[in-house]
Formats: structure tokens, sequence, C-alpha cells
């Protein structure tokens, strides 16, 4: 449209009732959800863009397509944009991406955002995993002071599955052997007293010293101080790393006491098991191939730590294309 005659048009809009506003309004939010997801991207990827192919920082622009700049590199000459190589890449419908990722903040089920934003069920899902698949690496490099540690289980679900390694159960069901056992999902919780979290699905049954040493040992300070239940487990691991550990039998009804470090309990850690349990309950069960992406999920809304839509999307990009 020219200058003048969108001067003229836009003079016009003070005349409008309500109800012309309301939908002019609607008419424009597609475009500018569309306007704000580019430009996002964009602000994104701009420092650290470089080839997804051969990691090169020299590239120049080679038009657009599907909304998003193109780019070829200068040594290898392929092309790219800001979403190859990423969960995201090939998604559709970017102007709906950023009301999508306020439904995922307000814990959503599939059903309700595909309602809210106008889409097929399949999508929403499918875009639930494509957005949450960097959110569950956003974790701290290192858990320090006084860590407290414990594991959760859940019974396990192939959700969704076409074939089943086991007979189906009715509606979730129950596990087919008392107590500890391969069908529980494991789940290895460990926070420390500023609240920073991590968190692994260690596999089926009882924990192990081995996976102790893969998915926590990484994570710890060798000066913290590891603080568990009674579980046999932990004292091991921690005598063949050299790690000082305290342990907090609570069959017997011990729940804190005190030492020169500070209290020494497991509250914390199991408030945090209580809180994703409920946040959980409202997905009415979930497969546990996808389990970790929702303890990512917990993890970013917990204590509001990822509180707008814009910090989701760039932790969604996570370091990718490095």
């Amino acid at each position: 449209m020219k200058a003048l005659g969108f001067a003229e048009l836009f003079a016009q809009l003070a005349l409008l009732n309500q109800s012309q506003r309301q939908q002019v309004l609607t008419a424009l939010h597609p475009a500018a959800g569309l306007d704000r997801v580019v430009a996002l991207i964009d602000e994104i990827r701009r420092d650290g863009r470089r080839c997804p192919d051969c990691g090169c920082e020299r590239w120049h622009r080679h038009g657009r397509a599907n909304d998003l700049q193109r780019f070829r590199c200068c040594a290898c000459g392929r092309t790219f944009n800001d979403l190859t190589g990423t969960p995201l890449a090939r998604l559709r419908h970017k102007d709906k991406w950023l009301d999508y990722l306020a439904a995922v903040l307000e814990s959503r089920s599939v059903r309700a955002a595909a309602k809210r934003i106008d889409v097929h069920r399949n999508t929403a899902f499918r875009w639930r995993h494509r957005f949450l698949h960097r959110v569950k690496d956003d974790r701290p490099a290192r858990l320090s002071g006084i860590v407290e540690a414990d594991e959760t289980f859940l019974l396990e679900s192939q959700k969704g599955s076409r074939k089943l390694d086991r007979k189906p159960r009715r509606r979730g069901g129950r596990a087919a052997l008392r107590g500890i056992s391969r069908h529980l999902d494991c789940i290895l919780v460990a926070r420390d007293r500023s609240g920073q979290t991590i968190d692994a699905v260690t596999g089926r049954g009882a924990l192990k010293a081995a996976q102790l040493t893969t998915y926590l040992l990484p994570k710890l300070d060798p000066q913290a101080l590891l603080v568990t239940d009674a579980n046999a487990t932990y004292p091991a691991f921690a005598r063949a790393h050299g790690i000082a550990h305290q342990a907090v039998n609570a069959s017997a009804g011990e729940r804190v006491r005190m030492s020169s470090a500070g209290a020494i309990h497991i509250q914390n850690v199991n408030a945090y098991h209580r809180r994703f349990r409920e946040w959980l309950a409202r997905f009415h069960g979930v497969a546990s191939r996808w389990l970790s992406n929702y303890l990512g999920w917990q993890w970013a809304l917990d204590g509001g730590r990822v509180a707008s839509v814009e910090q989701l999307l760039r932790i969604a990009f996570g370091v990718i294309n490095r």
C-alpha cells in the first residue's frame, strides 16, 4: 500500500466502533505474532549465527523463504536459516508459536492448547515436545554446599505406542510386581539449598551406584555435602568418589538433625517431588519416553523461573548450531 493510502486508512481508525476495532485487532493478530517471533528468532541467533553444517562464521544473505532470512555459507556453500538444525526447523504456523508458548507456561493440556490456538491436537502434541526438547538440558552446571538427593518412582507407561512389550493395563493400572521393580521408572532429583536442581530418568527399577556416577557425579561440587535417605546406594557412591555424605533415616522417624555444616534433611528435594507429582497429575499419565521433557518443563516453571514466552523461546534454542 502506498504511503498516502495508508495515511488515509489510518486516519479513519478513530471512527471505528468497539466491534469494528475488535475485528481489526483479530485480523492483525496473526501478522503481529509472526513479526514478533521472526524478530525474536533474529535477535536470539544474531550473535552466534554460523553454518550448521561446517560451523563457519562467514556467510552472506541469500534471499528469504518461509518468512525467514536465508544465508549461504562462504566456506561450504550450503544455505540455511536460523532454524536449520534445530528442533524448531520446518515447524509451520510461526504466527501461533508465542500463543502456544503462553499455553505451555500455563501448563495447559494438549487438547486445551490446541483449542486455544486453533490447531489440531496432534500438532499441539508435536509442538510440545519440539519446544521442550532443549528445555530439559537447561540445568545448572554445579550443585554446591549442602546437596539433597533422593529418588522417586512412577509407573512406567507406553502411552501412545502401537506395540507394547507387556500386556496392556486398564486406565494405567498397577505394577504387576510389588515394591520397586522393573515396572517403575526411577527419577533421581538432586537440589542444593540455593534451589539449583538437576534431575534424570535413570532407568527402570532400583537406583544403582553406576547411575549416580553417570548423572549426579558430573554436577556435584567436590566440596559439597551430599545428604540423602538411608538407601545403601548413596554411601557406596560417596565412598567410591571421596564425597562427604550424611544420611537421614526417615523410616526410623528422623526428619531433621543439626550438624556443624547446617540442618541435615531432605525436605527440599521431597517437596520438589511432591510438586512435580501434583503438577504431572493434570496430564492423566505421560509416556515414559517423554518423561525427561516433563521434568524439564516442571523445572522451567518451578518457582516462576521462566515467566515469559520470550525467555522460553530462548531456552528452546539453547546452544543449537554450535
